[in-house]
């Protein structure tokens, strides 16, 4: 199974959906709240450069991106790939 890690915050709508999609195809991740830990954000901020926005998600420790870059992964028919 893929190490799945998402940078998230407490009441954000795109990761509510984000983290839908992968608990709809059964996949395990990491979840880094960002509001509620400084040190995270800074790492987010780190290994996503220029993204300031949540979610920012990490498969096998390759950066995805936000919402819409996981769903257009989905549509073209990648993430299944990723999650193997």
């Amino acid at each position: 199974m893929a190490k799945i890690e998402i940078y998230t915050k407490q009441h954000c709508p795109y990761c509510v959906r984000v983290k839908a999609l992968l608990d709809s195809k059964g996949a395990k991740y990491q979840e880094f709240e960002v509001d509620k830990n400084a040190e995270q954000f800074q790492i987010m901020l780190q290994r996503a450069p220029g993204r300031r926005t949540v979610p920012q998600i990490f498969i096998n420790d390759k950066h995805i991106g936000g919402c819409d870059d996981l769903f257009a992964c989905d549509q073209q028919g990648e993430l299944d790939k990723l999650l193997a």
